[in-house]
């Protein structure tokens, strides 16, 4: 099922099931009990929201065997990670700004994206999938040169935490097999990254696993799974689409 929450025609916020170019209202709550009120909205009706609101959202880095190859990087014995500021997510056909505190150099980084649906505390890896509600697309932005640019301190939290840069949607799928699907971005039309999710170096479930041995995961926090080769900048303006096969398209303005 394909899970999304919108903004109606009167000015609500709601949630429901998207069907066809329809959304099958419901009513309760996307991580407990919910059923269908039997009101169906037009897509062309609604306005997008981030498909559930994160408590928090961690991102991974060098989590693709490809991409450490080619870069030379190790692969890591645990999963390493930052976090990102939750203002920073966007949803669905919302634009992303240029940093008003940054002129540098802005990269987008297509990924997959794991919804939490139940509190997982120290779970094993065999307990993790019960946690995981469903998967989303995502965009990573990054201000790249922030990162390092204080050889004493890298920013890795500031540079992933402006607004816009977590953007994610449109949907949560709660019916998808990351092993058999590719992730596909798109940069002004023009594609920039094709890569199997299969090449992840650590799975959905381990990340899960490993993180809440770390820090409690709550229904609706995000977990960022890292992205492959293909990453550069992009010029404001541009619109940039990050699709998964089995979850849909998410697309976002730069600018």
């Amino acid at each position: 099922m394909k899970w999304m929450r919108f903004r109606g025609p009167g000015g609500a916020e709601a949630f429901g099931v998207l069907q066809g170019d329809e959304v099958l209202v419901h009513e309760g709550d996307l991580f407990g009990d919910s059923a269908p009120t039997g009101q169906r909205v037009p897509l062309a009706q609604v306005e997008w929201l981030t498909p559930c609101v994160p408590g928090k959202i961690v991102g991974l880095w060098n989590n693709f065997h490809a991409a450490a190859e080619k870069n030379g990087w190790a692969v890591p014995a645990e999963p390493l990670y930052f976090l990102k500021a939750v203002s920073s997510a966007a949803a669905h056909g919302q634009g992303i700004p240029v940093p008003r505190g940054y002129d540098g150099r802005v990269a987008y980084e297509g990924e997959l994206a794991i919804v939490i649906g139940k509190t997982a505390r120290g779970v094993s890896v065999a307990e993790a999938p019960s946690c995981i509600f469903g998967y989303s697309c995502a965009n990573d932005v990054t201000a790249m040169e922030l990162i390092g640019r204080d050889p004493s301190f890298p920013q890795w939290a500031r540079a992933k935490s402006f607004d816009g840069f977590g953007a994610f949607g449109p949907v949560v799928e709660t019916d998808f097999d990351w092993r058999e699907a590719v992730l596909r971005t798109r940069v002004g039309g023009r594609e920039r990254q094709n890569f199997p999710l299969s090449d992840m170096i650590f799975s959905p479930a381990e990340l899960v696993s490993r993180l809440s041995f770390d820090m409690t995961l709550l229904p609706g926090d995000v977990i960022l799974c890292g992205t492959s080769l293909g990453v550069l900048p992009m010029k404001a303006g541009t619109e940039v689409e990050v699709e998964i096969e089995g979850i849909g398209v998410l697309k976002n303005l730069y600018g």
